[in-house]
């Protein structure tokens, strides 16, 4: 194993200790030989998806704290494994996970990945303990003992392309993202929902992971002239694309819309560069229910006010700590139905295909969200 990208975390019902040495790994034992209950967190903690690395781990902190003092697994304490999953990476923790499977050191996964790790990993644990992939994701996925409950683009992207064509009488659409799956699959449902729209794409374009002084590419799609572009880069990459969008001042005249900005990217870009930029999501610290207010209680307290940055993406790093505690208590009942499990949104799970996730569209006001509408 490669000890510099592991980090491990004994949970417990109290306040989350200090993340421990890394060194402390080399010395865990097969569950088999201790009273605990070990998973990998997949967090990324590098790369262009690394901005939203602190805000994952203080939200799985917080689950992993709650599930032990409702009695951890079995009566066992659950305790976590935290690895970095970044995409430039990938190939040390395909070793590390099938390492700590093969070694009966770890039980599960919980993870928060882009999707093109997400499938290198599921050929490498090839359904050998449960993997719970907790963001939004392009759909589909049916891998032996993978679980995906995040939302789909039917859920966020195809009634976000008919609010805003309506709302904004947006009709020329320029698509930009990262060149992985998630894009392009996101793009080839976005192009029928606009033509459905009466709209037309004036651009499609993808990018490596690692964007750098995008003017080009902002240039290159404003020279056709669209209305709103479409934005579906990830982390840092989506902060530099909108950062340089807003200093050449094309958000005087153009939206944008993306899936996958949150908080942590709406405070990296800057409440100068945030004019015109829509969200849909299922989750945002905006949120006036009653379910977020007492979430939101509860994660400050246990991270003495001083947490990250609440977002959509740290809430499903909470919500698959949940997930992965509830199925494991199911398989031990051999219950039936959808696995209950916490969640600050409110989120039903059946099945891969099958969720109930509230979505709502937001706009950026500075480096806030406003919620304008629930779209499902």
């Amino acid at each position: 194993m490669t000890a510099a990208r592991m980090i491990a975390l004994r949970g417990r019902s109290g306040p989350p200790p200090a993340l421990v040495c890394e060194g402390d790994l080399e010395r865990l034992t097969p569950i088999g030989g201790a009273r605990t209950h070990r998973v990998a967190v997949l967090v990324p903690m590098s790369g262009s998806a690394g901005l939203w690395g602190p805000s994952c781990i203080s939200c799985a902190q917080l689950a992993i704290s709650e599930v032990n003092a409702g009695g951890g697994i079995g009566g066992i304490a659950l305790e976590p494994v935290f690895l970095d999953s970044d995409d430039s990476s990938v190939g040390d923790l395909e070793s590390e996970l099938n390492g700590l499977v093969e070694d009966g050191v770890v039980a599960g996964i919980v993870g928060m990945s882009v999707s093109s790790v997400r499938q290198r990993l599921n050929k490498v644990l090839a359904g050998r303990v449960p993997h719970i992939y907790t963001p939004l994701y392009e759909g589909h996925e049916h891998s032996p003992n993978v679980f995906t409950i995040g939302e789909t683009p039917g859920d966020q992207l195809v009634p976000a392309i008919g609010r805003l064509s309506d709302m904004l009488s947006a009709r020329r659409w320029a698509l930009i993202g990262n060149d992985y799956v998630w894009p392009r699959a996101s793009n080839a449902i976005a192009k029928p929902c606009i033509a459905a729209q009466g709209g037309t794409v004036t651009f499609e374009g993808y990018v490596p992971f690692g964007l750098e002084e995008p003017a080009w590419l902002v240039e290159r799609i404003m020279r056709t002239d669209p209305d709103i572009v479409l934005i579906s880069l990830v982390g840092q990459d989506a902060v530099e694309f909108n950062r340089c969008f807003g200093d050449m001042g094309f958000d005087r005249s153009v939206f944008r819309f993306s899936t996958a900005i949150e908080e942590n990217i709406l405070m990296a870009t800057g409440a100068a560069n945030t004019k015109r930029l829509f969200v849909a999501a299922s989750y945002f610290s905006a949120l006036a229910t009653e379910r977020n207010l007492s979430f939101k209680e509860r994660y400050h307290a246990i991270h003495d006010g001083a947490a990250p940055a609440l977002n959509s993406l740290g809430q499903s790093m909470y919500e698959g700590i949940s997930f992965y505690a509830g199925l494991m208590r199911r398989r031990e009942t051999a219950s039936r139905g959808p696995i209950s499990y916490a969640s600050a949104r409110g989120g039903v799970f059946y099945t891969n295909d099958r969720k109930a996730c509230p979505t709502y569209l937001a706009r950026a006001d500075g480096l806030q969200f406003s919620i304008l509408d629930r779209l499902s």
